[in-house]
């Protein structure tokens, strides 16, 4: 082929000179194709990006015929030029030809694919489709079984493109041939549809080979991910917060602490944990969690921070896309009031595992997974009284009530508006570093070692530990001003193992509801009226089976595991072949009941915790 001729844009452009040249070899048909390239990418350098398609116009202007093979896109600002087989594709439009030779239309405008992409967590392929109406040309990724059905593809009519039932097989067939046509001269190109650690690849979004191919409603979020503003500025914001004289300084730093620890709960293997701060308005809570944000994003309410008024899907779905970042949720209140769905929602959360799904073309979709720290705030707590030992174990609670958390919350809410996003990418990299994980892990066992003590909890003492390293590695990568969390300083959240035993509580519950209701259970007083739920005989509390388990039931205690429970600590009676239940005699019938122990309330509770009385 020896040395091609160098062109400038005015040779393409104003003299016939580069394709009298191509002319010359087109007796060799595969010479000519393989000139064709070579020239096509050296015309793109000054700017034209048409070549094929100039160049079949040359030689059916010299030939006087059409020249096929040679159709090629001939879009106006294209990114690519094509090769589109038997299509005619310009600025007026893409013609074909049907079976018959008659012609048909795929579409009234410019259309291209422009990227293909992978994405390496679901291994699904998407392909990046450029397209223009007016002056701008616009892109959208979709996956591959969506354009390559005739149903499926008018789906793209909602982003302006016009295609309708009468277009989408044209449509369908130009993109199919355009992309196996340019299988490798389209870019492929691996994608990833959520943030955090990624195996093999690194941190998204700070990995530039990956391209974001997640769901729409997720953009605003993913891009909210970047540096805005001044470093400095940021710096000098977060380190007078670090050394404020509030008494509810030390939570806000708890907070700040959270928000780096959210990336170390893969790395050392731990859960998903909560932090929520409660209490009245006015004390900083919802800047607390813009402090949070703040490292890593643009930290607006309703961009990356986002609210509890989101169906129970929705929060999954947000989990599973901030994935190792922290999932930072405002306005606890706007759940409905109902604490069995607080406690859902909290071990839906932290287990990490979202719920398997079907597919609508059959088989399951990849189950939802995702290892990061989620922040809240609220009026009020997320755990009560009869939360389960599960959901009480994966929360640290704060108190904030009559606590100022800022010293100056107005200047530091505009400053943290204005400067954002750069600690995360700068924490993210010193992780990354060799050897630096194995390191963390070892800081957040010896943490949580100094947390221990006989009566605290393995997953909050492992949750708190990652809070404290994180603050430990954050002061020595970014802050640098000495300033350190103290096991103490969060060790008083922490409960204590039987403060978070259900059982326990339900023993508490079950002496202050039958204190409250006593004349339920004196079924022979003159003055009785209504229900009779069982009878006081002695040192018990006779109280029948089935209203049992419903008074346990209503406050979403198991009243089958309670009773194993009280049954090992001698707090019922039991028949006398180890059954919970003995009958007794109420009102002349006999009753199938618990005999629970009511002598001596104080010394059995003070034997559960003390902690527990009113």
């Amino acid at each position: 082929m020896g040395d091609v001729p160098v062109y400038t844009r005015d040779d393409y452009l104003t003299t016939t000179k580069p394709f009298e040249y191509l002319y010359a070899h087109k007796d060799n048909k595969f010479e000519l194709k393989q000139l064709l390239g070579v020239m096509s990418a050296q015309a793109q350098t000054v700017g034209i990006r048409n070549l094929a398609a100039l160049f079949k116009a040359y030689m059916e202007t010299v030939s006087g015929t059409s020249a096929p093979g040679f159709n090629r896109t001939d879009f106006t600002g294209q990114e690519l030029e094509l090769d589109c087989g038997s299509w005619s594709a310009s600025d007026t439009g893409i013609y074909g030809t049907d079976k018959l030779g008659f012609e048909v239309v795929a579409c009234y405008h410019p259309i291209m694919p422009v990227q293909r992409l992978v994405n390496v967590d679901t291994k699904v392929h998407k392909v990046m489709l450029a397209y223009r109406l007016g002056r701008r040309w616009e892109t959208v990724i979709e996956d591959k079984n969506m354009i390559s059905d005739s149903r499926s593809i008018i789906g793209l009519s909602k982003y302006g493109i016009m295609v309708n039932s009468e277009t989408s097989k044209a449509l369908v067939r130009y993109l199919a041939d355009v992309e196996q046509l340019n299988y490798d001269t389209i870019p492929e190109v691996s994608s990833v549809g959520r943030l955090g650690w990624i195996d093999g690849y690194g941190f998204s979004p700070y990995e530039e080979d990956l391209v974001f191919d997640g769901e729409e409603t997720f953009r605003t979020r993913f891009e909210s991910i970047q540096e805005k503003g001044s470093r400095q500025a940021w710096l000098d914001c977060v380190r007078s917060v670090r050394a404020g004289k509030t008494p509810g300084n030390v939570v806000a730093r708890i907070v700040l602490a959270a928000s780096f620890a959210s990336v170390l709960v893969k790395p050392c293997s731990c859960l998903p944990f909560f932090v929520h701060l409660w209490g009245g308005s006015e004390t900083g809570k919802s800047l607390s969690l813009v402090l949070a944000a703040s490292v890593w994003a643009n930290p607006e309410i309703g961009v990356y921070i986002q609210t509890f008024n989101a169906t129970e899907v929705g929060k999954e779905l947000g989990a599973a896309f901030c994935n190792s970042l922290p999932l930072v949720i405002d306005e606890l209140q706007l759940v409905k009031d109902n604490r069995k769905d607080f406690d859902k929602m909290i071990y839906q959360l932290s287990e990490g595992v979202g719920r398997a799904r079907g597919q609508k073309q059959g088989g399951l979709q990849k189950t939802p997974t995702w290892r990061n720290c989620i922040i809240t705030t609220g009026e009020f707590p997320i755990i009560s009284s009869n939360s389960g030992e599960g959901a009480v174990n994966r929360t640290i609670e704060v108190d904030c009530h009559d606590t100022k958390l800022f010293d100056d919350p107005k200047k530091t809410a505009t400053s943290l508006y204005a400067n954002y996003g750069f600690a995360g990418p700068e924490f993210v990299k010193h992780l990354m570093e060799d050897g630096v994980q194995e390191r963390v892990q070892k800081l957040q066992e010896a943490m949580q070692d100094t947390l221990k003590t006989g009566d605290t909890m393995d997953k909050q003492t492992a949750s708190a530990a990652l809070i404290l390293a994180a603050d430990r590695l954050a002061e020595e990568w970014i802050f640098q001003d000495g300033i350190f969390l103290q096991p103490e300083d969060i060790s008083k959240y922490l409960v204590s193992k039987e403060a978070v035993n259900q059982n326990a509580r339900a023993l508490q519950y079950l002496y202050d509801f039958i204190n409250i209701n006593q004349s339920r259970f004196t079924p022979e007083a003159d003055t009785h009226q209504g229900e009779i739920w069982g009878e006081l005989d002695g040192e018990y509390a006779c109280i029948i089976r089935s209203k049992f388990d419903q008074i346990l039931s209503d406050e979403g205690y198991n009243a089958s595991a309670f009773l194993g429970w009280a049954k090992n600590r001698g707090y019922i009676h039991c028949s006398k072949k180890g059954e919970p239940t003995k009958p007794k005699r109420i009102n002349g019938r006999v009753s199938r009941c618990v005999w629970l122990k009511i002598s001596d309330f104080d010394d059995e509770l003070d034997d559960i915790d003390g902690s527990l009385l009113p």
